[in-house]
């Protein structure tokens, strides 16, 4: 298993950066090879994309999620990957995005692609992108202020 980790800073407060990472169905707007995200439910999100020249489609599951804190998942099926983004402020209007994921790449095209570093780069761009996209806004698209813990969601 594959783990990468980066940091982004964003010119926008905490409660922006996360409001803005809980739309999870725009994220194809900034990563790359996502080709679509469907929110089932409050913890099941299950995506579409393109990795390698290879269709990929994989459910994962939201274990954990605190407001302007962290957000963590997993898959449950297909692509096997993992991760936590979490949102510190940095600043009256600026806050730090860091992203770890953990990916088993699939078949010797992927593992040639790992050890190349390809996602690495991948994760680096997408948070750029993703500073880039909820900097242009000023404003989340949307927000979801639940919490999750041990994949069960709480609304209170």
């Amino acid at each position: 298993m594959s783990r990468v980790e980066h940091s982004v800073d964003v010119d926008v407060p905490v409660r922006i950066a996360y409001n803005q990472w809980t739309q999870f169905e725009s994220f194809p707007e900034f990563m790359e090879g996502v080709e679509s995200v469907v929110q089932k439910d409050d913890t099941t999100l299950e995506w579409h994309a393109e990795i390698g020249g290879q269709d990929k489609q994989w459910t994962a599951e939201i274990v954990e999620q605190t407001p302007d804190q962290r957000i963590a998942w997993r898959s449950t099926s297909g692509a096997t990957n993992a991760g936590i983004v979490t949102f510190v402020p940095s600043g009256m209007d600026a806050s730090r995005v860091t992203l770890q994921l953990e990916a088993d790449p699939e078949g010797p095209l992927e593992t040639v692609g790992d050890a190349l570093g390809v996602l690495d780069r991948r994760v680096k761009g997408d948070l750029e992108r993703f500073k880039e996209f909820v900097e242009s806004r000023g404003a989340a698209t949307g927000a979801w202020r639940g919490e999750i813990h041990g994949g069960q969601a709480d609304r209170s």
